[in-house]
């Protein structure tokens, strides 16, 4: 009997049409000029133009804003590692960002002045305390996150689905109170308390020390950064390692009966995603020039979430999407946008604090109406869709 061939005719159209859609070496070339056009921008044209355009850029996009929305790209490309790659659901991810950055703020500052070591560092040789190269202390950030995701994750992996999210949002939480209250432990000064640790060695580039106005550098070392993320990501998914993840993903029992370990893969998957956050809380330290503990809330844990939700989770192109998009509406859309209405109307609306009432609306609406994500990956939107029928009454979920 002739078996029918529409069916797999019509599949093998729709994949070649995702893969056309989703074609990687399009996509880097695409951000590729995207960034080098902003960094030319802000670097050499915009001090250029006439004042009205210039203040418009400095209102609604300055370059700050375009900085902090890396390192909001960094750390939601490593919880995207960890939720869209493994599918653990993380609500403790401001943990590591807050490692990272004291990191910063330990390695690269006068806080420890009872010693004077310095390597590398931009600061004067008489300085006392800890100055290491920002470079050294990325690595030492990153490998210290990753050190803490393996030991937070070693005993709660085992657990699934809400009970792992409770942990996570117990870790996350935990965390940032210590630093918080760490200013006296044991008589031990651990972090400064809510004074916090400030401010925090230069960067140092080429023998040139970059300022805090040396905005244009710091944004090419945050797209640096970011781009590295990128190519970790984009390189672990076509792996072993990668494969492993989509399939406990998928189905972690299946996952188990094919002899995929288990522990090990989500060990990796927590250990490469708090190693991106650990790069992200240094970048953001050295951006804000020092580490306060009452900056790292659990609200940033949601937020990054959002962000990948919002993106489409395993898609490292719509992560960085609903990265930039959510950093920017909530770093400088929002009160440049209040700031135009109450011009307008004579108001005095708080733009801002309704932020997370606009980001609860946009998870609700794409939870119902787009679940996938702006940007999807092609596997995981064929298996939210694949129990969609118009006779069932859990489609669509």
């Amino acid at each position: 009997m002739k078996i029918p061939s529409i069916k797999f005719k019509k599949a093998g159209k729709s994949k070649k049409q995702i893969d056309k859609v989703f074609d990687q070496s399009k996509w880097i070339r695409g951000f590729t000029i995207v960034t080098v056009a902003i960094w030319v921008f802000y670097a050499f044209i915009v001090d250029l133009l006439p004042y009205v355009i210039a203040s418009f850029f400095q209102k609604w996009l300055p370059a700050s804003t375009v900085n902090e929305s890396l390192v909001w790209v960094i750390c939601a490309l490593g919880l995207n590692i960890v939720v869209g790659y493994a599918g653990l659901l993380d609500l403790g991810f401001v943990a590591f960002w807050a490692i990272g950055g004291y990191c910063a703020g330990w390695f690269m500052s006068d806080f420890f002045y009872q010693v004077n070591i310095h390597f590398g560092s931009m600061a004067p040789a008489e300085q006392p305390g800890i100055h290491l190269s920002f470079w050294a202390v990325l690595f030492i950030g990153a490998l210290v996150c990753a050190a803490f995701g393996v030991i937070i994750g070693a005993p709660t992996l085992r657990l699934k689905s809400d009970y792992l999210a409770l942990v996570t949002l117990g870790f996350g939480e935990i965390i940032p109170q210590v630093f918080y209250n760490g200013e006296n432990i044991g008589g031990f000064n651990l972090s400064n308390g809510s004074k916090g640790i400030s401010p925090v060695d230069n960067i140092g580039l080429f023998g040139k020390k970059l300022g805090p106005f040396d905005l244009d550098w710091k944004y090419l070392i945050f797209v640096c950064l970011a781009a590295l993320m990128v190519f970790i990501s984009l390189r672990i998914r076509s792996g072993r390692l990668g494969r492993a993840w989509l399939a406990i993903r998928e189905d972690e029992l299946a996952a188990s009966m094919m002899g995929v370990p288990l522990m090990r893969s989500k060990l990796a998957a927590y250990a490469v995603g708090a190693f991106s956050g650990g790069i992200g809380g240094v970048a953001f330290a050295t951006h804000v020039n020092g580490v306060f503990a009452d900056r790292f809330s659990f609200s940033i844990s949601i937020i990054l979430l959002a962000m990948v939700v919002l993106g489409g989770m395993g898609n490292v192109w719509g992560v960085i999407v609903g990265a930039l998009s959510i950093a920017w509406v909530n770093t400088t859309g929002l009160p440049a946008f209040g700031e135009t209405v109450n011009s307008a109307l004579g108001t005095n609306i708080n733009f801002p604090s309704y932020n997370f009432l606009l980001f609860g609306g946009i998870l609700i609406f794409m939870m119902l109406y787009k679940r996938e994500g702006l940007l999807p990956e092609s596997r995981l939107k064929q298996i939210m869709h694949e129990a969609d029928d118009s006779t069932s009454n859990i489609g669509g979920h």
